[in-house]
């Protein structure tokens, strides 16, 4: 009869460190998804809800706070940044128009080009919703500290970059800031530039010559 060597201390070592690794993805998992829901629900949709006297779903304050950050945009783009359709789009600014959050205008440098501004309205009520979202968060983090916050920042930032650079699709506009436009941008670095930025220096462009 063959005899069966009993496991080294090392192979049960690797068995229990292999255990650890898949309940440490599990936990990894939950608690990602219990974040992006905390994130989705509490940062998003219950502040939107206090701050907003307008019947106004979640992509349709996406789509108000892009163009109220960012300047002038045209409806495909829109459409492009929130991933969503054209007609998809252009339903949710029908109803930012209708309530006069947003308007159309023409381009100055193409007329054919219908150029969506953010209104006054349309703009107090982002900044309303940005500054309770600042104070909401302010509170909260007083109960971590300045290294917790960066630490967290940093993995958080190495985490979502490893999954765009497991993302084979790299085609087509970014839209993954949410309108926190930041030059020093980790994405823009590892695409070589920002579709996003390019968009935003093009209109830029268009309104200086337009001034001029």
């Amino acid at each position: 009869m063959r005899r069966i060597s009993p496991k080294s201390s090392k192979q049960k070592g690797r068995a229990a460190e292999d255990r650890l690794n898949s309940e440490d993805l599990f936990q990894f998992q939950r608690f990602s998804h219990i974040f992006a829901s905390v994130v989705r629900e509490l940062l998003e949709k219950k502040l939107l809800e206090e701050v907003s006297p307008y019947p106004l779903s979640l992509s349709q304050f996406h789509l108000l706070k892009l163009i109220s950050l960012n300047g002038q945009h045209q409806v495909g783009e829109v459409a492009d940044f929130l991933g969503v359709s054209s007609p998809a789009a252009t339903k949710n600014i029908d109803k930012l128009e209708r309530l006069e959050l947003v308007s159309r205008t023409p381009s100055t440098g193409d007329r054919r080009a219908i150029l969506l501004e953010s209104s006054r309205a349309g703009r107090r009520l982002v900044k309303k919703y940005e500054d309770l979202k600042t104070k909401r968060l302010g509170a909260v983090m007083e109960a971590f500290s300045s290294s917790d916050l960066r630490q967290l920042t940093r993995l958080l930032e190495r985490f979502s970059m490893a999954l765009i650079m497991a993302d084979e699709n790299q085609d087509g506009l970014c839209f993954r800031c949410s309108a926190y436009f930041d030059e020093h941008c980790p994405i823009m670095r590892l695409r070589e530039d920002c579709p996003y930025q390019k968009v935003r220096q093009s209109h830029e462009s268009v309104v200086g010559k337009g001034v001029g």
